[in-house]
């Protein structure tokens, strides 16, 4: 589309949307060498079907994965609706992607288990710098707008992700901040000139009903 000289197309024609989903549940795992990048569990599998099911009606333009397990596992069922291969974004990766152990946080607060209270407390427990996770995020889902102008964009990945491109989309100073639900939607609308907005969080519609686990708050 043409525009006069020195006028910018309209915001709708440039703008992303931009669809962050947190995975569906995985499996507990715990392993003595190498991360324990844990699958989907049934009721995850379960849950990115009713995620797939919600969005089908939606127009997607293309869809983006972490390269974990839990993470690529939720975006199959949306890429075989829409037909789309799911591109692997390393960069997405959660900041527990090297840890030798998965343990679902709702089994640890049912357990009362001292990780649950760290967690809770905002503590932070991953060998990658907090600073180096939050920057490479960020760096990396700009990337994902610069090459989607105009379009709708799927990026499955963590909690970890999602809260660190909230807080900096809303402009405060707490990576983790709040706990999305799984398989939870969360909409940006994002400008070429870097413009950034929320048009929603926690998207959890799919699951009402379902008798599947929602997360730690059901809303």
């Amino acid at each position: 589309m043409n525009t006069p000289a020195g006028r910018s197309r309209p915001y709708h024609l440039t703008a992303v949307e931009l669809i962050l989903v947190r995975h569906g549940l995985p499996i507990r795992r715990e392993v003595v060498d190498g991360p324990a990048d844990p699958e989907l569990s049934v009721e995850g599998h379960a849950q990115a079907q009713h995620l797939a099911d919600y969005l089908a009606l939606e127009h997607i333009d293309a869809i983006y994965t972490s390269p974990m397990k839990r993470a690529h596992q939720t975006a199959l069922p949306l890429s075989k609706i829409k037909g789309l291969t799911p591109i692997v974004e390393p960069d997405v990766a959660e900041w527990d992607q090297h840890s030798n152990e998965y343990i679902p946080i709702e089994e640890l607060k049912a357990a009362n288990d001292p990780r649950w209270k760290e967690l809770a407390s905002g503590a932070w427990t991953s060998e990658e710098d907090p600073a180096l996770f939050t920057a490479r995020v960020i760096a990396a889902l700009d990337r994902i707008i610069d090459q989607h102008r105009g379009q709708t964009v799927v990026v499955t990945c963590h909690g970890g992700v999602i809260n660190q491109f909230v807080s900096h989309v809303i402009g405060i100073d707490r990576g983790q901040f709040f706990y999305p639900n799984y398989t939870s939607i969360h909409r940006i609308a994002a400008s070429s000139q870097g413009h950034r907005s929320i048009l929603s969080v926690n998207e959890t519609s799919h699951l009402r009903g379902t008798g599947l686990p929602i997360g730690l708050f059901h809303g």
